[in-house]
């Protein structure tokens, strides 16, 4: 039904085909597989099933009040909760996110907002190898601390 439109302000290929229309409120977790556009509310989590294509776009009317875990985002409107996008995150110049942002590849637009923390993951969700290998030498360097302490130096 939507199959041939692309909402405005989504640059991505995937179609959308779900539309939460504006005067629309949901009250529980929505999963989905391929596009969804929102442009009402959703209050519950937002999670794509297992496509790695699939992608969502949140209008300037749109919210979000729980984590979105899909691939690939397009952010115009509100989330309040965490949001995983392990492809690609754009933060159009509306965009407000009341929480962490995890993602693969990001593009943010000048008056974009993030009340949280940006968290680049790598390839299969994790942390940069160098982010991994520093929280050794740190946890190395209190052990030795606490070893000073201990002998009174």
């Amino acid at each position: 039904m939507f199959g041939g439109n692309n909402p405005k302000g989504n640059s991505s290929s995937t179609p959308v085909d779900t539309l939460i229309g504006r005067q629309t409120e949901i009250l529980g977790d929505v999963r989905f597989s391929g596009g969804l556009h929102v442009d009402g509310k959703i209050k519950g989590k937002v999670i794509a099933n297992s496509d790695k294509a699939a992608s969502l776009s949140i209008s300037d009317t749109g919210l979000v009040e729980g984590d979105v875990r899909v691939p690939n985002i397009v952010l115009n409107g509100a989330v309040i909760g965490d949001v995983h996008a392990t492809e690609k995150i754009t933060l159009a110049a509306k965009a407000r996110v009341n929480g962490n942002v995890y993602y693969k590849i990001i593009e943010m637009e000048g008056g974009a907002t993030v009340n949280g923390q940006l968290v680049h993951e790598g390839e299969g969700g994790r942390a940069p190898a160098a982010l991994a290998q520093q929280k050794p030498a740190d946890e190395s360097a209190d052990q030795l601390s606490e070893a000073r302490r201990a002998k009174g130096l």
